[in-house]
């Protein structure tokens, strides 16, 4: 997700006979459109594609914690113990306290 440089919403649809496009996107619960010079087309297509790859991306991890979220569920249910996940965080437990010199 990180990877993705530009997004933009809506689409992008060629005008007949015309040197421009429609970039048409719903605002405010309506059809917003902008005309768009034939030289900007491609740029605001990658950018419309971005958008396109975000979404497909954030429906993937909201799947897979969907399914984690339900197999710890049914785990809780069975009487299973938790899985428990590896984390980076350093240990809690102490260094043993040095004796002080007199």
């Amino acid at each position: 997700m990180t990877a993705i440089e530009r997004m933009e919403r809506g689409k992008l649809c060629p005008m007949a006979g015309r040197p421009h496009y429609n970039h048409q996107t719903w605002q405010d619960g309506r059809n917003v459109v902008r005309y768009v010079p034939a030289r900007d087309a491609a740029f605001l297509q990658e950018a419309i594609d971005g958008y396109h790859r975000f979404k497909q991306l954030a429906e993937q991890y909201a799947d897979e914690i969907i399914r984690r979220t339900r197999h710890e569920r049914e785990r809780a249910a069975s009487g299973t113990p938790k899985l428990r996940r590896k984390t980076n965080a350093p240990s809690r437990r102490r260094a043993p306290a040095k004796k002080s010199e007199p």
